[in-house]
Parts: C-alpha cells; structure tokens; sequence
C-alpha cells in the first residue's frame, strides 16, 4: 500500500497538455472545448432550422423596412419595433439553447418557457404583419419604396409562419410525445 502513489499517474493522455498549460495556446484544444459545449443534436433539429430561418428572415425583414422612410406610415413603427424586438431575443434564445442553458438554469421550464415565447411571438408578428400588408401602398412621390416595403410585407408573413410552426413544435415538445417512462406504464 505504500508504493500506490508511486503507481498513479496524473499525466493526461494529450501529449501536449503540459505545453498548452505553460501558456502555448493549442486551436485544435479551443476548438475542442467550444464543441463540447455546444448541443450538436440541437443544431440538427427542426426547432433549430426554424429559429435560424426566423433570425434570418426576420433580419432580412426589419432591413427592408429600415431601408425606407418608415416614418411616414405609422404602422411600420410597430412592425420595426416587433421585428427587431424579436429578432433579438429570438437570437438569446437560440444561443442559449444551443450552449445549453436548460441544463444549468434547471429552474426554469424550458419546453413550457420556449412555446409561450413562440406563441406569443406568433400573435405579436402577426399583427405586424397585418399593419405591414395593410399599409402597403404606392407612396405618391416616393414609388421606389412601394417594392422594399411589399418584401417586408411577405418576409413579414414567412416569419408568422415559421413562428407558428416553432410554437407547434414547441407545443409537442411541452406537452410530451410519450417518451417519459412514467407515461408509458401499461397497467398489467
């Protein structure tokens, strides 16, 4: 029992490691820690495409819409403020389940937080949507703007739907597709 410490060894298996804590700085080991913190099966996902289709789009709306003199109409102050507002936390929210938050903030329910945010984002680009389409008219001296502002109006309704669908997914996320064992149990 005497010679068990002699025995163990604390070296890792890396042969650089020893290196790379003296201050040598190794891109493969960064690169290597950024992977293991990321949820690669979330990147995989459908809820994962539909946010990235909705940062997306939702960008390239709220880009449309800054480009012309919103101003002018005071329905595209609501439609800016939704489609930035949004696009933001909709930016959080990804990055945050993608560096995986839910399983160090474990008090908060995710799948129950994750459907109210895309349903309520659903309901709010909705009705910026509506204000954005509704406004949509030829300005008198201004006929350039009529084209940015029509694409901000069908961008704007790709995003209500790729919203919709992220609630609904969200929803079969919330409410369980069977896979929980206590649900499962067949009384014999």
């Amino acid at each position: 029992m005497a010679d068990f410490p002699s025995k163990v060894t604390t070296e890792t298996s890396y042969p650089n490691s020893q290196s790379s804590q003296q201050g040598g700085s190794s891109l493969r080991g960064m690169a290597a820690n950024v992977t293991t913190m990321l949820d690669m099966s979330f990147i995989r996902s459908i809820p994962a495409v539909l946010m990235m289709a909705e940062i997306f789009l939702g960008l390239l709306q709220w880009a449309l819409i800054a480009s012309a003199p919103y101003t002018l109409v005071p329905a595209y102050g609501w439609v800016m403020f939704v489609a930035v507002t949004l696009w933001i936390l909709t930016t959080i929210l990804f990055f945050m389940i993608l560096f995986g938050a839910q399983e160090k903030l474990t008090f908060v329910p995710w799948p129950l937080m994750v459907m109210a945010y895309h349903a309520a984002a659903t309901v709010l680009y909705l009705t910026a949507f509506l204000a954005n389409a509704a406004s949509v008219y030829p300005y008198r001296y201004q006929t350039n703007f009529y084209g940015a502002m029509a694409a901000a109006a069908f961008f704007g309704a790709v995003v209500t739907l790729a919203y919709g669908a992220s609630a609904f997914f969200s929803y079969l996320s919330w409410k369980g597709d069977g896979g929980n064992a206590a649900t499962n149990t067949v009384p014999t």
